[in-house]
């Protein structure tokens, strides 16, 4: 990437502390690298350590990277992915390598971590007093070493703001998804989500993990039913109807749905419906009533009142926002190079 365009970009760095797990560090450069605009890249991502020295990966072999820890001094967003670095795993202790690092990165910058990222997160104090997540399964000991964190284990993932918390592994996924909709809008999230081949989105509140077997997604799968759905948001879907698509009785089809998005259907229905209703005010000029009923929210009441429990705000304070952030990208790109 040319120094011009670099400029013109969110620039993410993603920090590797090793031993680092494989899975989470690939995820950050793959989805921010697949977001785009107009053929033009929206995040600059790069990939450091803490020095110069090749980082080993937890998939059994060792990772050359092209940045040193100088690649956080100007970073828009931080990435911590997850680690299975002793000390603040074992004791609550943040190497001083890890912490110069860290304190690299301008207060301005954006701090995520994927996994047991959140450890360091903590250990370096910025978790304290705030929500936060990791994978289910160290929920205990992160929750001893780290009392002050409010540490929710039955999350997929937690955004407070200008810190966010994923769970273990794919969660890290839906909270990269989740931040570019954020930055970006559905519509290139969306995009980036249909590149990389993974589900366009995951309510952050879902739970990390389902009690059942997922079922087999060929013969007896509710997968065509979720799809024949989503080209139907604007009617009346009730479980009946599905079930009916589906050719099973309400009660298997509701069974089959839990285990396969860990959501009963009615649920899955509106948080769908929702998620269109965003698309809608983002990308057209129709108004509340007719996005309402377009999204099979019914009424403009009712598209306010799921849009508010969604993301605390009104329709038209979400479009409004949507369309300064909009703008202010377009006006940055319109900039001669050397105004930058």
């Amino acid at each position: 990437m040319c120094d011009d365009l670099a400029m013109d970009v969110h620039r993410v760095v993603v920090l590797a502390i090793g031993e680092v797990v494989g899975y989470d560090l690939q995820i950050p450069p793959q989805l921010f690298a697949s977001a785009e605009h107009g053929g033009r890249p929206l995040y600059d991502v790069r990939v450091c350590g803490v020095d110069d020295r090749p980082v080993r990966v937890s998939s059994g072999y060792s990772a050359l990277l092209d940045h040193g820890p100088d690649a956080l001094d100007d970073a828009d967003t931080v990435i911590v992915p997850g680690t299975r670095l002793p000390g603040p795993r074992r004791d609550g202790s943040l190497p001083d390598d890890v912490a110069a690092a860290l304190a690299r990165a301008p207060a301005s910058a954006r701090i995520m971590s994927i996994c047991t990222g959140a450890y360091v997160l903590a250990a370096a104090g910025i978790l304290n007093g705030r929500p936060a997540t990791t994978h289910w399964a160290h929920a205990e000991r992160f929750r001893a070493l780290y009392p002050d964190v409010h540490l929710d284990e039955n999350v997929l993932f937690v955004d407070d703001g200008d810190v966010l918390t994923s769970a273990g592994l794919a969660a890290g996924v839906d909270l990269c998804l989740h931040v570019v909709r954020s930055d970006h809008g559905s519509d290139v999230a969306n995009r980036a989500a249909r590149y990389c081949v993974v589900p366009p989105w995951r309510d952050g509140g879902q739970s990390q993990y389902i009690d059942r077997p997922i079922s087999d997604a060929g013969a007896g799968s509710t997968a065509p039913t979720r799809a024949w759905a989503l080209e139907r948001l604007h009617e009346p879907l009730g479980l009946a109807a599905l079930a009916t698509h589906a050719r099973m009785s309400m009660r298997t089809f509701n069974r089959r749905f839990r285990d396969e998005t860990g959501l009963p259907p009615h649920t899955w229905l509106t948080h769908q419906r929702v998620l269109h209703a965003r698309h809608l005010l983002e990308v057209t000029e129709l108004t509340v009533d007719q996005i309402a009923a377009e999204s099979g929210l019914g009424t403009a009441a009712s598209l306010r009142k799921h849009l508010r429990a969604a993301l605390g705000v009104s329709p038209l304070a979400y479009r409004r926002t949507f369309a300064a952030r909009t703008e202010a990208t377009a006006a940055r790109r319109a900039e001669p190079a050397h105004h930058r």
